[in-house]
């Protein structure tokens, strides 16, 4: 596809979904020193919205930078600029992002942003270099990226690149927030965290075996505020921590059950509702981009 670049070309809208963690084992450690990880990503229908505009003299600039961020830690210029030297395009883009998803939540906000800026960018550009080189582009950023790239609900390994996707019931979730920016390097070398937890496999997996966040006692014990979260909502549930956190959630039975727990949520915390979903709304974005041309 032939990008068109016009004076007044306007913004475009890619969705950026955030995720859940339905569990987390460490199971290993490679030789360079990178944790082995099984986990299942279950992509939900709330995120954040990256919009783009082309520019035709191939700068990358961000328009809402984040406050304490900068160019060089933004995974969303980070990812335009991967995407400049793979392609070798000589086009630019303005970035601006609607932010939903909490920053350091494990909800996988900045690398849904990175991915989405990867797929639109792509679109705009007229890269064409599809998703498994975007996905490997995608991996250099961050083990997050892939995922969102492709745009299925997955089973994860290695440090989180190997995917398969899985059917997943489209569970109704109460996500809470208690306001905590987990570092999650810290976790990593955290000496009390489990790093031979169970090897899993999908069948096991989906028939209900025993499954942990290891990542949860760790930031229990650091961060009360999670702890008194995950506390609370565990009286609707079976409460968890996604990803390092400090997010937590709980699958409940429908909406309206989920609707009753948020408006129970105690002051000082935020919840909201999502629904698991198998594919990410950005798929139907770049068909929809691809079918009309924009």
């Amino acid at each position: 596809m032939t990008p068109v670049v016009a004076a007044d070309a306007g913004w475009s809208e890619w969705p950026a979904p955030a995720k859940l963690n339905l569990f987390l084992h460490i199971v290993g450690r490679r030789a360079d020193g990178y944790h082995l990880l099984q986990t299942v990503f279950h992509l939900l229908d709330r995120g954040d919205t990256v919009r783009l505009r082309l520019r035709g003299d191939g700068a990358i600039r961000r328009i809402d930078p984040l406050p304490g961020v900068g160019a060089e830690q933004d995974l969303a210029i980070r990812a335009a600029r991967a995407l400049q030297a793979s392609s070798g395009t000589t086009l630019g883009a303005d970035i601006a992002i609607d932010k939903r998803i909490p920053m350091g939540g494990g909800l996988g906000g900045g690398s849904s942003d990175a991915a989405s800026t990867l797929v639109g960018l792509d679109a705009l550009w007229g890269c064409g270099l599809g998703e498994n080189r975007l996905a490997q582009i995608g991996l250099g950023l961050g083990a997050d990226v892939p995922v969102f790239v492709r745009g299925r609900s997955a089973w994860a390994e290695g440090v989180g690149e190997r995917l398969t996707p899985v059917d997943l019931p489209p569970n109704w979730y109460v996500v809470v927030d208690p306001g905590v920016m987990v570092p999650t390097a810290a976790l990593f070398q955290a000496p009390e965290l489990t790093r031979d937890a169970a090897h899993l496999t999908i069948p096991l997996f989906l028939s209900g075996a025993t499954t942990v966040n290891v990542f949860e006692p760790v930031v229990r014990e650091r961060h009360a505020a999670v702890a008194a979260a995950l506390d609370w909502l565990a009286r609707h549930g079976a409460a968890r921590l996604s990803g390092s956190g400090g997010c937590v959630f709980v699958a409940v039975a429908s909406r309206e059950a989920a609707q009753a727990v948020v408006r129970e949520c105690p002051p000082g915390m935020r919840a909201w509702l999502a629904q698991g979903v198998a594919e990410s709304p950005l798929l139907g974005r770049r068909r929809a981009w691809d079918g009309q041309g924009g």
